[in-house]
């Protein structure tokens, strides 16, 4: 790995380049000049800012066609791409002062089309407006996002949950490479923390075209951090307080560019007690400190680009299994307790041809995974390393259609250092190929189709006696798949868009459902796999509609998701070691449902926002019983206001929101149902200017009357422990 990436880095930063520049003059619609745009290259991860007279300029571009994006608060995203590049261009840019949320350029699908342009509808939220919702994680901020929800384990532990669907069923991606980090587990967290990154893209919907396996419920793609502008330096630090856990979240970053180097650094530390919940109590060993590190450095000229990334996480997290037992505020984790350590090392590498392109990307991730019980020898440790490569070839264009060719792969190798085992060592090896096509006719109709194949290989080590708790047969599966994906968008008419998207995805059955042999923690049953089970395989169909204008924004998404050979576990009315006996087994199965949502900004009240969304998802066997971990039905209301107070407070806001979850009656067989409950959010902040000094504030009350509730995908659900009580946050971030 190491050989790959220094031969890349020499070989290509050695290219010789073209001094290729754009210039030009960004102004309002009163031809003023705007100081501070954002001008940005995401190809190139470079770029700069206008001046005091709105100029600005890029150098060392690369001889062919390049996006551009153009971001300033308080007016609309303008997003340009320059076809061919030669020495010197000029593009005078004019922005129009806007409302609503700006276009951004969509990473995480195929062609990088801007979302107005985008075959299919995708999430897109910056980290900054999920903090500014006050959770205390990242994955609490995604659960915020219409379509998203959380199985949640006290505050230190969420696994994400796309329209129904979670675990192995939704894919991870950071710095551009898949998470691997033993996913299988219901206790086990993502082990990603939000500094250090800039966004986040949500595709829900199966995307195996692009992913391959465990994309069949969706997508969580994290954008890194963006580097500093050609020629800057750049500091910050931030700093959360959280009442409830008494918590603190504090981070450090560092970045300098030149015109073709790039350099970050980044390191942050989380603490919490114990969380507490209405009334008082604190729910014991629920709490979990965390280290984070991400550093990256760049490269790019006219006819390459490259980015390195690293990233070191170690969490330390309490287990709880007692309940509200012992009262302490301590943040020293008591036992049962893990503890995760993950290494990913990422690169990115852009090869610019005369009228295409390669980019590829490779990745290593070390994840190493400890339990200890009642001492600090470890009972269960198990090593996950991975290596995953992605190639993607852009043909030349051809009129109005563009063109992807794509190769991706994984070897994947997973061995047991402990004493206990959840699953046996084993290794597992990816290959997929596929190709996609976009076509585009008129100003605004588009179409999109795909087709991929793709193998699976796992094989595993024969481990224990036979007859007896922990003992694994050994395996050797192969498991094939092909997938396709169309989809078509238009404008119906003016500001309003149609998209209807039908793709198909898949998951091949991971080690515990093929090989578990114990009691799973937690849950207190006895787990038996399946070694004979299928690949899960399904079709979803998307419809999206959505209205937007100065003034009024409105969408309606829409899904049927089918399923073959759904995975899951039934009950075999046997006893094993006291806990009832479970069998993987195999049934089709269906979900739908979707999302309805609208934000309205009066005229001429230019300060007041109204948003308001609603989400549901149904999930049912082929018999007719319901599958287990749906979300309840949930609608959340907002009412925004904008204010500056003369020259000392900017972007300042204040948002009053009331979020309702309904009653969930639709349970599995070992479910139990679940009461509604209405939460009451308040949120203050904005920028504040005292002389030189220059600070982003944040004051959130989340579930400010202390509501006592319990959601319906806690897994402290079983004991009757609720979720957290009131919980005040209180950020700051300068920058230097």
């Amino acid at each position: 790995m190491k050989k790959i990436i220094i031969t890349l880095i020499l070989g290509f930063s050695a290219m010789l380049q073209a001094q290729n520049t754009v210039s030009g003059k960004v102004t309002n619609m009163l031809n003023q000049p705007i100081k501070g745009v954002s001008v940005y290259a995401p190809e190139l991860h470079q770029g700069t800012t206008t001046d005091d007279n709105g100029n600005y300029i890029l150098a060392n571009l690369p001889n062919r066609s390049l996006k551009l994006s153009f971001v300033f608060v308080g007016f609309s995203n303008q997003n340009k791409t320059i076809q061919n590049l030669q020495k010197e261009n000029t593009l005078n840019i004019i922005l129009e002062e806007t409302i609503f949320e700006m276009d951004e350029v969509i990473v995480s699908t195929a062609f990088n089309k801007i979302q107005s342009q985008n075959v299919m509808k995708v999430e897109h939220e910056t980290i900054k407006e999920l903090q500014q919702k006050g959770t205390a994680t990242l994955i609490e901020g995604l659960a915020t996002i219409p379509g998203v929800s959380q199985v949640s384990t006290g505050t230190s532990i969420g696994k994400p949950v796309i329209r129904g669907l979670s675990g192995n069923r939704v894919l991870v991606y950071s710095q551009g490479v898949r998470m691997e980090n033993q996913q299988f587990g219901d206790e086990h967290g993502l082990g990603l923390n939000d500094a250090g990154v800039e966004s986040v893209e949500v595709i829900k919907g199966p995307a195996s075209l692009l992913y391959g396996s465990d994309a069949l419920g969706g997508v969580l793609y994290f954008n890194p951090e963006k580097f500093a502008d050609a020629n800057t330096f750049k500091a910050n630090f931030s700093q959360k307080l959280f009442s409830n856990t008494l918590g603190s979240n504090s981070s450090l970053g560092l970045k300098t560019s030149t015109d073709n180097w790039k350099f970050l650094a980044r390191g942050s530390y989380n603490t919490h007690s114990d969380y507490r919940i209405s009334g008082g109590d604190r729910v014991t060993n629920t709490r979990y400190n965390e280290t984070d590190f991400k550093t990256g450095i760049g490269y790019s000229d006219s006819k390459f680009s490259s980015v390195l990334r690293y990233n070191y996480n170690n969490l330390d997290l309490g287990i709880p299994e007692d309940g509200i037992a012992e009262q302490s505020t301590s943040k020293k984790t008591g036992f049962p307790r893990q503890g995760v350590f993950s290494h990913l090392l990422s690169l990115n590498s852009i090869i610019y041809l005369k009228n295409s392109k390669l980019d590829v990307d490779l990745g290593y991730i070390a994840n190493d995974r400890s339990e200890f019980e009642d001492s600090d020898v470890a009972g269960l440790r198990m090593k996950l390393k991975t290596f995953n490569y992605d190639a993607k070839y852009h043909l030349p264009t051809f009129g109005k259609l563009e063109s992807i060719f794509g190769i991706q792969g994984m070897h994947q190798t997973n061995t047991n250092f402990g004493d206990e085992y959840l699953i046996p060592d084993a290794t597992t090896n990816d290959f997929g190929v596929f190709g996609t096509a976009n076509y585009e006719w008129g100003n605004s109709s588009a179409v999109q189709a795909g087709l991929r194949f793709d193998n699976r290989k796992i094989t595993s080590v024969e481990n224990g006696t036979l007859g007896e708790e922990g003992y694994f047969k050994a395996i050797d599966k192969s498991f094939d798949s092909f997938n396709a994906s169309l989809g078509y968008k238009t404008n119906l008419a003016d500001d309003l868009t149609l998209r209807l998207n039908l793709a198909s995805g898949f998951r091949s059955p991971n080690l515990a459902e093929l090989t578990s042999n114990g009691v799973h923690e937690g849950t207190n049953r006895y787990e038996i796999g399946n070694s004979d089970l299928k690949t899960e395989q399904n079709v979803q169909t998307d419809l999206n509609l959505e209205y937007k204008n100065d003034h009024f924004e409105f969408f309606v998404n829409g899904f049927y998701n089918h399923i073959n050979n759904y995975i899951y576990t039934s009950p075999t009315g046997t006893m094993l070691e006291n806990n009832d006996v479970f069998n993987y087994i195999q049934s089709n199965a269906k979900l739908y449902g979707g999302e309805v949502g609208l934000h309205f900004h009066p005229h001429p009240l230019d300060w007041l926002h109204y948003e308001t969304s609603f989400e549901t998802v149904t999930g049912k066997k082929q018999n007719g019983d319901y599958l287990p971990l749906i979300p309840a039905n949930n609608w959340s209301n907002t009412i925004k206001g904008e204010f500056k107070i003369k020259n000392w407070l900017e972007d300042g806001f204040a948002t009053f929101n009331v979020n309702t979850t309904l009653n969930q009656n639709n349970v599995s067989g070992f479910e139990t149902e679940s009461n509604g409950y209405t939460l009451i959010n308040l949120g203050l902040g904005g920028t504040v200017k005292l002389g030189k000094t220059v600070f982003d504030v944040n004051l959130n009350g989340n579930n400010l009357f202390d509501k006592r509730y319990i959601a319906h995908l806690s897994r402290l659900k079983t004991d009757g422990i609720p979720n957290i009580g009131r919980n005040i946050v209180l950020g700051v971030n300068f920058s230097i």
